[in-house]
């Protein structure tokens, strides 16, 4: 039984697609070196109780790809549809059914980890009990009660990825968008963050993220896509990749199609 066999029963109100992307494109421009084509035709989908890696050197599209799928970039070419809503069309709904996790994530210096809990879950709605018990709810789940009301410009770099991470899921959003989500945290935490995201997708939630460490990718992603100079050069599940490639290993496979060009 597949993993989206075995969780079907426990979506929870979720059905079909959560990411489509429909032949992405980013091209910037700069005065010296002309035009960078950064993602160029990225055509992949991810449903709700699935989880989607991205895998691909740095530079090579994967974080151009999710901020355009996060409305952070508008594409020069191609669309998506996140939860059901047009990126382009209607980008305030792809970012309220959204949570949104980058290497560029702010926090408020000034906040206190719990007061960026509480700051952020009213402005997706949350007050009172219901903010209360979700916020307790982050604090104990990513092991900040010790820091809870330490501002964010004395917390470590592995506190502040925390932060970063319970505030992208505060308002608990059917679909997640995760720029390597564990970079910063030791391997304790970096395994209580794994945990939640087999949660999600037991729970019916659409989760892609992208990572450089192949042994999450091959713990958690129902299926892989890896993507080079801006291209997604293949993907499908890893007993996919392996029959393309005839390699066994994600790391084999990865360099094979490096190789491919």
């Amino acid at each position: 039984m597949s993993r989206q066999e075995a969780t079907s029963g426990e979506n929870a109100g979720f059905q079909g697609v959560g990411i489509e992307a429909a032949g992405l494109t980013k091209v910037f421009h700069d005065k010296r070196r002309g035009e960078t084509l950064a993602a160029d035709d990225i055509r992949f989908s991810c449903a709700y109780g699935e989880v989607f890696g991205l895998l691909g050197p740095n530079g090579a599209g994967k974080t151009t790809t999710l901020r355009m799928l996060s409305t952070v970039l508008r594409p020069t070419r191609g669309n998506a549809r996140v939860a059901g809503f047009d990126v382009v069309e209607a980008p305030l709904d792809v970012r309220r059914a959204i949570g949104f996790l980058s290497a560029n994530t702010g926090l408020y210096e000034r906040l206190t980890a719990k007061e960026t809990l509480t700051y952020f879950g009213r402005l997706h709605g949350l007050n009172g009990e219901a903010l209360a018990l979700r916020s307790e709810e982050l604090l104990q789940l990513f092991g900040m009660t010790d820091f809870a009301d330490v501002r964010c410009e004395k917390l470590s770099t592995g506190m502040r990825q925390k932060v970063s991470i319970a505030r992208a899921v505060v308002h608990d959003p059917p679909v997640l968008i995760l720029d390597e989500p564990t970079l910063g945290l030791d391997i304790l935490v970096a395994g209580t963050l794994i945990r939640f995201i087999e949660d999600c997708r037991q729970r019916g939630k659409c989760v892609l993220f992208s990572t450089h460490n192949m042994s999450e990718v091959e713990r958690l992603c129902d299926r892989i896509g890896i993507i080079h100079d801006g291209r997604l050069r293949a993907s499908g599940t890893l007993d996919e990749l392996r029959e393309l490639t005839s390699k066994e290993y994600l790391e084999e496979i990865f360099v094979s199609l490096m190789d491919r060009g």
